[in-house]
């Protein structure tokens, strides 16, 4: 025996959801599988637990994608504030943390609340612990475009929307089924690759995991971008807000240019320190304006010599001017999926309606939030696209 829904959702998270919520909004029926235990599984976990659902200042240029205009429709068309307008009717407790950045008072569990609320209204259908596979083509059967098997239970749809995500954190059930999915109807697979993603240390600068749990602001630069913001040392390499930024825009084996002091020029400021106070060590001068420890590591290392301020030679000066505000790290590689916040790469934008998300070879296929090729900056950024991808598919839908 067969069921039918009009329109199945694959992925219980926070593209699904809101898409299925919106079509059920929209007078249209949605089931919805995921082979998980419950809802929103990665969003209670976003944010520190707090959900950083929107930013107050999204813009298709903090997005990236091989069709890098493909975002522009969906964020114009279903907006930061319409989430924010949302996320208010439910009288959800939120706060601007930096940045733009939006975050739950309480916690995520605010978030998925809402959206189980949402499917509850309008009817969704939500099946947990259901596998999918066998997804079929069905040809000549105008309400029948796809079958799939749940379970061994074979389903029938009219339109499938594949909302797996990426390959980001594992451990939350991650697969690649919806770049599958895509490969089978013919569509491009741009390489998924983790991003938002911490960098780890070559041999020569594993030293630096002595300084693990210390923090600083940075300036983070290569050839596409500088980002200034935190850094984070860690047992395994750097990480931070500035780190994962640039990770989105960095290739194996590029280096990273690294302002340990962008706001400061220590050049400049030795300068006036000479005049005041000439008989100052420089280990005194240095750990007034950078973490004591990592000063103290750079004087073990033999990275810097400790001396009066007064005879720093230019030599010296030009050192540590190097040292500080143009560290060279080149990391060894990433943590890789298991710490990654977005996966880089999936299924190519360009065979995608950027209006509708409908595949366009293949009518009634659709994707949705993270297993297209787009990420966006940290900071909300790739919540929005979750909502706003999601919106403008039940949009089509109802639309078509």
């Amino acid at each position: 025996m067969s069921h039918y829904s009009e329109n199945i959702i694959i992925g219980a998270g926070a593209a699904g959801l809101f898409c299925a919520a919106q079509l059920g909004k929209l007078g249209k029926q949605a089931t919805i599988f995921d082979n998980g235990k419950k809802i929103g599984r990665k969003i209670l976990m976003s944010g520190g637990g707090f959900c950083n659902f929107t930013n107050m200042e999204i813009t298709s240029g903090r997005y990236i994608s091989q069709n890098k205009h493909f975002v522009k429709s969906a964020l114009k068309r279903y907006t930061q504030w319409d989430f924010i307008a949302l996320v208010a009717e439910y009288g959800i407790p939120y706060h601007e943390k930096e940045l733009g950045q939006l975050f739950c008072d309480n916690g995520a569990e605010d978030i998925v609340k809402m959206l189980g609320t949402e499917c509850d209204k309008y009817g969704v259908h939500i099946q947990l612990r259901s596998e999918v596979s066998d997804v079929e083509a069905v040809e000549n059967a105008p309400k029948v475009r796809f079958k799939l098997k749940v379970n061994a239970v074979e389903w029938q749809c009219r339109n499938l929307i594949i909302a797996t995500g990426g390959l980001s954190m594992p451990g939350l059930g991650a697969s690649p089924f919806g770049y599958q999915i895509a490969e089978q109807f013919g569509l491009n697979v741009i390489p998924p690759r983790a991003s938002l993603v911490p960098f780890t240390w070559r041999e020569s600068e594993k030293f630096y995991a002595a300084l693990s749990g210390i923090s600083l602001d940075v300036a983070a630069t290569n050839q596409h971008k500088t980002f200034t913001h935190q850094m984070l040392f860690t047992h395994r390499g750097l990480s931070g807000p500035a780190i994962l930024q640039i990770s989105n825009y960095w290739q194996p084996g590029e280096s990273i240019h690294l302002d340990l002091l962008p706001y400061n020029d220590i050049r400049h400021h030795l300068d006036e320190m000479r005049q005041s106070s000439p008989k100052l060590q420089l280990k005194t001068v240095l750990s007034r304006l950078l973490p004591k420890k990592l000063v103290e590591l750079w004087l073990e290392q033999g990275l810097i010599q400790d001396e009066v301020i007064a005879n720093l030679s230019k030599v010296r000066l030009e050192n540590l001017e190097n040292l500080i505000h143009n560290w060279q790290f080149i990391p060894n590689g990433t943590e890789g999926y298991r710490t990654a916040e977005v996966t880089m790469g999936g299924v190519d934008t360009h065979e995608i309606s950027s209006k509708t998300m409908e595949a366009t070879k293949i009518k009634g296929l659709y994707f949705i939030g993270e297993v297209l090729d787009v990420v966006g900056w940290l900071g909300g950024y790739n919540f929005q696209w979750a909502w706003s991808s999601a919106a403008v598919c039940a949009m089509g839908i109802a639309e078509g």
